[in-house]
């Protein structure tokens, strides 16, 4: 039998080799019984399958040459398991053909690994993204791909410069396996250096302002243009969370954005005509984009139609776009769908019960780069509210949910109605406002709407254990806070879990001692809808604190204090019914026992009655984490003016313990603060607070109680204060540094802090912050001054863990020196508990 060469497949690379004992003829092609096939080279496959799997049968007919051969090489490569596969003929007996099925075995890969100047982190990532796993067969395309993805990972961290190269050694413990070796050599992190936007011209400031004096500007602001470029950015010392680097998908998608600006404020024909990137000498990178602007576009005429409800005049109003003014798409659709403050067109109708409202402006004409617009609108008919729902809570019950609600079956659809009770319901501490939902799902056929209020239980119960130090002790302290509380389900054993819950009430419990030298116990409890018709919060709360030197009889030295606040604070409807009113009183008495104490008196007693009354108003989105809205309060704690009917003219006669047994003052204090977000994460907050304490008759002079205390964290060194002083926060500065000795009856602070959210998980909510903070305080009226103030900056943290409460931590500078007090200011410090106003 003679050997002959079969057709060689130039489409795959593969040859037909064909041995036999007679002379082939490959211009006529001649059919063949297949009368066996043998398998080679496949020592750790199934040869059947393999077989199987190539389309070959024996005792099947085939010509030679012909497709079949072909076919059913393609069919083995499409397996990925071969470097190599040829078909050959073993022999051939008359009309019957021996085949051979020659395999070469891809490697299988054993282990892998990475060499290079590489972290941990990368390791961990990269061999998740790859997938690599042992006993993977590897092919060239496998490492390829590979050698590509790890070479992508380190362009997108901005190492543009990466290296990736490979290196396959044998494993001599595994058969036909093999090691897999990365290296890699990431080179220099590449940052953007500069961004060049030319092309742009200048032209005339029409709203020239003390802080924009420029005679001319460019059509997009510098700020806009970066802005516009969200994932391209400049290197600069302060960016943190945005980090400088060149990802070319990323720079691709930046420039559809610079056009979309310029394409926003009527620059319609804008362009890029060139860019190019190059690398400098110091391993940046800069950019260069040419753009052509362009003359911008203006509004022409505006019309409506279909309009009905409200008159095309209204409609114009309240889109609030003139003829002549620049064409802006941005301000177009906020004016139609969707103002913050609720002024667009769709506003006024959903909140008029069109919840099928609809508007489309549709160009008409563009005349000399004036574009007229018609407003077609949609009113539909008025729908109505038939159910409202509430699902996720848990362990709050319905009432209390649906008496924040201001949504009512058979009320006609409102949206402020909605998002006034989003803003509602995130003001209650048991539930996540991040997780909040509200699905409304309209029926047209009848004109009506259900919505559906979906809301994220959290804990909102705390414990505090403390250890301090403090009057030269250790001071132990325990507080429990329980905000979801319910008295009507005290005698339900079944509610109990831990503890009845779910009414909206709040008790709190707290004590701290340090044995038989310092006790201090308080409990208090809020009703927020007393008889639960109306918002009217009733507020109780007892207290009591014993200080001694530990011994009993006639050596005793002591200072009790008791004291009990009753208050009542309702909800107003006037100006709006963001404002409330709460009027308390309050009952405090100083019980001193052979004192040595502050007091100039060492038997005897003094008692301070007065009247609280505070309105404010707060329009505060949210308590964790406000974003927007303002709250503010004046209040004033007054009480009686026992001197204008005590018949004493000279009080220098009376001893401390004749003037002081009915405390005489007044106390007005105002705070105020405002949240502005830029994102979702960055938020400005704003506050500014003062009070002044007074007396009704000078002669008696103003009481040494109920002064101010400025400076440091604010913290009141485990409650072992005895004077009613108000602790006032000042980082920067040592605690109570700003005030005098005996204290404030004056003071101010001003504070601006631009928080950032690191997590707003309901678990643990963190924002970092940078504060710039100035106050000062005085012993009198006469020498206040509301600008000559202590100045300080810093940065700081805020975490809120829903078993503990809000944790702060600050490091203030004081940035001016306190007379007579070298070491109160520079830097500082300061932890901090509870949330601030």
């Amino acid at each position: 039998m003679k050997k002959f060469a079969l057709l060689l497949l130039s489409l795959i690379n593969i040859s037909l080799v064909a041995q036999t004992i007679e002379e082939v003829d490959y211009s006529t092609p001649k059919s063949y019984e297949i009368g066996g096939i043998m398998v080679n080279g496949a020592d750790n496959l199934n040869n059947s399958t393999l077989i199987a799997i190539s389309g070959l049968t024996v005792g099947e007919t085939i010509k030679i040459p012909s497709d079949n051969i072909s076919i059913a090489i393609t069919k083995l490569w499409k397996e990925g398991l071969f470097a190599d596969i040829n078909i050959t003929i073993d022999k051939i007996v008359e009309n019957t053909v021996f085949l051979n099925i020659n395999l070469k075995e891809n490697s299988r890969l054993s282990k892998f690994k990475f060499k290079g100047k590489i972290s941990k982190s990368d390791i961990s990532t990269l061999k998740e993204d790859l997938k690599l796993m042992r006993g993977k067969i590897l092919t060239q395309n496998i490492i390829n791909n590979s050698v590509s993805l790890i070479k992508t990972y380190y362009i997108n961290k901005g190492f543009l410069n990466v290296a990736v190269g490979y290196l396959t050694t044998i494993d001599t413990s595994a058969i036909n396996s093999e090691n897999l070796i990365f290296n890699i050599n990431k080179g220099k992190k590449i940052k953007i250096k500069e961004i060049k936007i030319i092309g742009r011209d200048k032209i005339a400031n029409t709203n020239k302002t003390f802080f924009s004096r420029q005679d001319t500007v460019f059509a997009i602001s510098d700020r806009k243009v970066k802005k516009s470029m969200k994932d391209t950015k400049v290197k600069n010392w302060w960016r943190i969370f945005k980090v400088s680097k060149f990802i070319d998908k990323n720079y691709t998608e930046d420039k559809e954005s610079l056009i979309a600006k310029y394409n926003e404020v009527g620059y319609r024909d804008a362009r890029i005509t060139k860019d190019t990137t190059y690398l400098n000498n110091d391993n940046t990178l800069s950019i260069e984009i040419t753009i052509e602007e362009g003359e911008p576009y203006k509004f022409g005429k505006i019309s409506f139609t279909g309009n009905q409800v409200y008159t095309s005049d209204k409609l114009s109003q309240q889109l609030g776009i003139k003829e002549g003014d620049v064409f802006d798409q941005s301000i177009l659709d906020a004016r139609l769908f969707g103002s913050p403050e609720g002024t667009d067109i769709s506003s006024l109708y959903l909140d008029d019960g069109y919840l099928f409202f609809n508007a489309t402006p549709i160009e008409v004409a563009v005349n000399n780069k004036n574009i007229d617009l018609e407003i077609r609108i949609y009113e539909g008919k008025q729908a109505r509210v038939n159910k409202v729902m509430i699902k996720g809570n848990t362990k709050t019950n319905d009432h209390v949910i649906m008496r924040e609600i201001r949504t009512r079956p058979g009320d006609l659809f409102k949206r402020s109605d909605i998002m006034r009770s989003q803003r509602e319901l995130s003001q209650m501490p048991f539930f996540d406002p991040e997780a909040f939902d509200v699905k409304v799902e309209p029926d047209p056929g009848r004109n009506e709407v259900d919505i559906t209020y979906v809301l994220a239980e959290k804990s909102s119960d705390q414990i505090q254990l403390q250890g301090g130090w403090g009057a030269n002790r250790i001071v132990g302290s325990l507080s429990l806070s329980f905000n979801n509380f319910s008295t009507r389900n005290i005698f339900k054993g079944e509610r109990w879990s831990p503890l009845p819950s779910g009414d909206g009430q709040r008790i709190s419990l707290s004590a701290s001692s340090n044995g038989a030298y310092y006790q201090n116990y308080n409990i208090s409890f809020t009703e927020p809808w007393l008889g639960g018709k109306k918002p009217n919060a009733l507020s109780v709360s007892l207290y009591k604190s014993v200080s001694s030197n530990g011994q009993e009889g006639d050596n005793r030295e002591a200072i009790e204090i008791t004291g009990l606040t009753v208050g009542l604070g309702k909800r107003l409807k006037y100006p709006d019914d963001y404002f409330t009113i709460y009027n308390g009183i309050n009952f405090q008495q100083y019980k001193l026992i052979n004192s040595q104490s502050f007091f100039t008196f060492k038997d005897g007693y003094s008692n301070n009655v007065n009247y609280n009354i505070r309105l404010g108003r707060n329009s505060v989105d949210q308590l964790i984490y406000p974003r927007r809205g303002s709250n503010f309060s004046l209040s004033l704690k007054a009480t009686p003016p026992y001197t204008l009917f005590d018949g004493v003219d000279d009080y220098s006669t009376l001893n401390d313990q004749e003037k002081y047994k009915w405390i005489e003052y007044y106390k007005w204090q105002f705070k105020s603060s405002w949240f502005s977000a830029f994102t979702d994460k960055l938020v400005l907050a704003t506050r500014i607070e003062m009070g002044l304490l007074g007396a009704y008759n000078n002669n008696l002079g103003i009481a040494p109680f109920e002064r101010f205390y400025v400076g440091g964290d604010g913290l009141s060194g485990m409650g072992m204060v005895y004077d009613g002083r108000e602790l006032i926060s000042l980082r920067g500065y040592s605690n109570n540094s700003i005030s005098p000795q005996t204290g404030a009856t004056i003071y101010n602070k001003y504070t601006t802090e631009l928080r950032y959210a690191l997590s707003l998980n309901p678990s643990s909510t963190i924002y970092a912050l940078g504060f710039l903070e100035a106050g000062n305080a005085w012993d009198n009226f006469d020498n206040f001054n509301p600008f000559g103030v202590k100045r300080s900056a810093g940065i700081g943290v805020r975490i809120m863990l829903p078993m503990i409460g809000m944790m702060g931590l600050d490091y203030g500078w004081g940035l001016d020196d306190i007379p007579g007090k070298p070491n109160a200011n520079g830097g500082q410090f300061h932890f901090s508990m509870g949330q601030q106003f």
